[in-house]
């Protein structure tokens, strides 16, 4: 099996899709204006903001770690604390960031279902402690779609945002599989977002066929201030800023986020379905993303590996994420479906 073959491992592991790639060509024509200042760039936040149905301000970062970290530091000082899944992408695999950025507020974990927090959830952490030698809870971050694939409906987002404002958090949303999110719900971005309470939103383009790429979103833009100067410090103005923004106008303008969100989603149900007879195989999280989350035997597992499928298993002994990309294709779905069929035969 050659290196270049389509796998589940991640949906990082995929190329860039036809839109992004010719925008990039498309700006790469000439010159044109660097650190922002660009037509590319004030295309992309315009096309934001019609997607929106709302008037936000949005910056434009290489990745989601730094997305997110930036903006939880926007919405923090040093002694405050921000309430996450303990399965959230910034407790789990973002190396400290969150705290670096924000030069040390404390993550506080809560314990989830699923891996989505609830009111009830953020309510115990934030009001657990109230003296002076505790972070001050300060904000909420939800993962959409979350890190076991399952995703928020608009009115949990309302709930939890209610929670928020009743105990004076502000909501962040880590975005990275966020057209993942739209695209089973069918909700528009703006009803997942801002109308259901949301104040930030890291909207990911890596995970859905752009090259690099994060957009931050500020609905609340009094938040949004002096964001820029945050943005300079950590290395996140690119002086070419076209190359960053020019990718969100090719995949805006012809709805290609949200095809190729449905695709990926598409492509996991149908790995899910193929499986879902096989005698040993429980399905660990609701099939609603683009992930499968499967509980299988070691020794199939290994067999998997053997036969060059590659697939993360960081979920306890047994646990197997797959993950699909804009660009699965049905017959690799298919492929990996008999295959596994067979490791557990083995197995």
């Amino acid at each position: 099996m050659s290196d270049s073959s389509q796998q589940f491992a991640s949906d990082n592991y995929s190329g860039i899709c036809p839109e992004a790639w010719a925008a990039m060509a498309e700006a790469n024509r000439g010159h044109d204006r660097a650190y922002g200042d660009d037509q590319w760039t004030a295309r992309a936040a315009d096309h934001f903001r019609q997607l929106f149905e709302t008037d936000c301000e949005v910056f434009f970062a290489f990745n989601g770690t730094a997305a997110n970290s930036l903006a939880l530091a926007a919405l923090c000082q040093s002694y405050h604390s921000v309430i996450c899944s303990d399965t959230a992408h910034v407790e789990t695999d973002e190396c400290g960031a969150p705290e670096f950025f924000s030069n040390g507020s404390k993550l506080l974990l809560a314990q989830t279902e699923d891996g989505k927090l609830t009111p009830a959830a953020i309510r115990e952490i934030a009001l657990k402690r109230q003296d002076i030698h505790y972070p001050k809870p300060r904000v909420v971050t939800l993962t959409q779609a979350t890190e076991v694939g399952t995703v928020y409906r608009p009115e949990e987002i309302r709930a939890i945002s209610a929670t928020c404002r009743e105990l004076g958090l502000n909501l962040h949303m880590d975005g990275a599989r966020f057209s993942n999110a739209c695209a089973f719900l069918g909700c528009s971005p703006a009803e997942l977002t801002w109308k259901a309470g949301v104040d930030v939103l890291c909207f990911g383009g890596t995970k859905n066929g752009m090259a690099v790429g994060e957009a931050i979103l500020f609905f609340n833009k009094a938040l949004a201030e002096d964001f820029d100067y945050r943005c300079k410090q950590a290395g996140q103005l690119a002086s070419k800023m076209r190359y960053l923004s020019a990718p969100w106008v090719g995949l805006l303008q012809s709805d290609a986020w949200l095809k190729y969100g449905r695709h990926a989603n598409q492509c996991a149900r149908l790995l899910a379905e193929l499986v879902d007879d096989v005698p040993g195989i429980s399905l660990m999280f609701p099939v609603e993303a683009n992930g499968v989350f499967l509980q299988m035997s070691e020794a199939a597992l290994e067999n998997l590996r053997a036969k060059g499928w590659r697939f993360y298993t960081f979920i306890g002994a047994g646990g197997a994420r797959f993950m699909c990309s804009w660009d699965t294709e049905e017959e690799r779905v298919r492929e990996l479906a008999a295959d596994i069929r067979m490791a557990m035969a083995a197995g």
